[in-house]
């Protein structure tokens, strides 16, 4: 500490004798961030797009952050600060303020000397934050200029470190909130319901399953799993496709709990020895969504998960998925033939629904008729109907699919082609004019035509009804605020038997961890996909019973980028890191 207050006197003195720039513009080329001509040209962009100088530099990541740091704390007549990579914030600098206040702020407490507070900000031209800085020092404030990476390392650590010693404060908070936060738009037991509401001793719960499905939304979370251990209940969220762990409500509320999630998805509350499924539809945070609750009895209590289906993550069509040039163009010709079949593979939670969801917003016309068979179904499209198939009932996806084949449909998409009895209705419906879209579970595009010969499905049918195989795998995308270059770890490349070469002279990055995303490293997910259209020369393959190698090498001939290399490539391309492509494509 005392080095940097050292190093904070320093760059003080300095700061004070510097010379007063009259624009930014200025600062730049006196720091020489920018030469003239480059600086002429980016500002003729930032106007373009009605943006300040100083943002348009900052978004579209044109210059060095630290460069630019020195240039602003020289604009502002600052002093510019570089944090130690395990710098901490001392908890008595916070001026009483909530880690959340600082970070909103984008700045960081440093030192306090003689009643004056040093206050490091990442964006001095934030004035309304640096007037709230102020004010909460008491008015007596020393400003510098740090990276915004270092200060948001420092306020993650800050965060984690609050979070860590204080678990019990996110439920406290729980405890003190407003239910109304959150509307249940889709209740079958308003009485038991209403009861509940008038309840003192239940409210906290209401509160609690609330705050459950709320942090939920705001985190993009695509399921909640609320389980019971044997001395106390967990809740984790999964975001991005990981499971994160968060404060959960004592055990003695846990049967509660659960409970009031059985009264919103119209659930007996008092079975506890069987599984039941059910859903309910809310809005919340400006946003009416889905959810979809499946309970199954443990040992130790009740587990709940809930499914969040959210319409707003749902893509537009095809053109929003960020496929390569020759997936999209291979996808899009094979959705506009007016009969065949269409299958996308991958494992449970690769997003094959998403996919097939996509490719019907972009076929839902007027003039087309599309049925859906489901299990469940996940998304409500306008415009298409959409047949739920119950198992229970003796509802199952070769009989709902028989009956709509009598419907007069043009396209038809099946949930899953799970047995022979499907599939030989599934590919009939393409040869008699149909457009088919399903999935399967295989391990690549070229396992499609295997798999349909073991459910007996006949080597000319399929050769005549296959349009196109698809496999795909979602994979985590690095967080855009604080990704870093790495060195490319070329042991992890030959363990996974992919050539370095085309690594050479590439920037790969990996992850660091922000407040951003949470410090997780990554925010968001896509899809590594292996695109395998029918063409003449497959079609005899297939025809002729060829197999697999023979159907891969053929089709690699012709273009197909395999899962593997669709990952490599999102790693050259700074998408995301070689960890987490191998994660999902390793193996392949």
């Amino acid at each position: 500490m005392l080095k940097i207050l050292s190093m904070i006197l320093k760059s003080v003195k300095k700061a004070q004798a510097r010379t007063h720039f009259g624009n930014f513009s200025e600062a730049l080329l006196a720091c020489k961030v920018l030469e003239a001509e480059q600086l002429k040209e980016v500002a003729r962009q930032a106007a373009e797009a009605k943006m300040p100088l100083e943002q348009f530099l900052v978004q579209k990541n044109l210059v060095d952050p630290a460069a630019f740091t020195l240039a602003a704390a020289a604009y502002f007549n600052m002093a510019p600060l570089a944090f130690p990579d395990n710098f901490t914030i001392n908890q008595d600098l916070l001026c009483g303020k909530s880690e959340d206040f600082w970070i909103k702020a984008k700045a960081v407490p440093v030192a306090k000397l003689g009643g004056r507070f040093t206050i490091a900000l990442a964006d001095p031209f934030n004035l309304p934050a640096l007037e709230e800085v102020t004010h909460a020092a008491g008015g007596h404030i020393w400003p510098c200029v740090a990276p915004e990476k270092q200060i948001a390392d420092a306020l993650a650590r800050l965060k984690a470190a609050s979070d860590a010693s204080n678990p019990a404060l996110a439920m406290e908070s729980i405890m003190k909130g407003d239910e109304s936060e959150l509307e249940v738009l889709s209740e079958m037991k308003t009485d038991v319901l209403d009861a509940s509401l008038t309840s003192d001793e239940d409210a906290p719960v209401i509160r609690m399953v609330n705050s459950m499905i709320i942090e939920a939304l705001k985190t993009k979370a695509s399921d909640i799993h609320f389980e019971a251990l044997e001395h106390a209940s967990r809740l984790r969220y999964r975001i991005d496709g990981e499971l994160v762990e968060r404060p959960a409500p004592p055990k003695a509320l846990h049967n509660a709990v659960v409970s009031r999630i059985k009264i919103m998805s119209a659930l007996d509350i008092a079975e506890r020895r069987k599984p039941q499924d059910g859903r309910f539809k809310i809005k919340a945070i400006g946003k009416e969504v889905d959810v979809r609750v499946s309970i199954l009895p443990t040992v130790h209590g009740e587990k709940v998960v809930m499914r969040i289906l959210d319409k707003a993550n749902l893509a537009p069509g095809l053109a929003s998925l960020g496929l390569d040039e020759y997936a999209y163009k291979a996808m899009k010709y094979a959705i506009e033939q007016p009969h065949g079949i269409i299958l996308v593979t991958g494992p449970t939670g690769s997003g094959k629904t998403t996919t097939l969801y996509s490719c019907l917003q972009d076929l839902n016309t007027p003039n087309v008729n599309i049925i859906t068979a489901e299990d469940p179904v996940e998304y409500e499209l306008a415009g298409v109907n959409q047949v739920h198939v119950n198992t229970a009932v003796g509802l199952t996806f070769a009989g709902v699919l028989r009956s709509v084949l009598r419907q007069d449909p043009d396209i038809v998409l099946v949930g899953e082609i799970r047995d022979g009895e499907t599939a030989d209705i599934a590919v009939k419906a393409a040869l008699t004019g149909h457009l088919v879209l399903s999935t399967l579970h295989t391990n690549d595009a070229v396992g499609v035509v295997a798999r349909l010969f073991d459910m007996q499905i006949a080597p000319f049918m399929l050769a005549s009804s296959l349009i196109l195989a698809q496999a795909q795998r979602l994979f985590r995308k690095l967080c855009p605020f604080c990704k870093k270059p790495v060195d490319v770890n070329a042991e992890l490349l030959r363990a996974n038997k992919v050539d370095p070469a085309p690594f050479e002279g590439v920037t790969v990055y990996g992850p660091v961890g922000c407040p951003k995303c949470r410090g997780a490293g990554y925010k968001g997910r896509g899809a590594f996909m292996e695109v395998l259209p029918i063409s003449p020369k497959i079609r005899g393959v297939i025809e002729r019973g060829g197999d697999a190698e023979m159907l891969k090498s053929l089709a690699l001939e012709e273009g197909m980028v395999t899962l593997k290399e669709a990952g490599m490539r999102k790693v050259r391309a700074g998408i995301t890191s070689l960890e987490a492509a191998f994660e999902v494509t390793g193996g392949e």
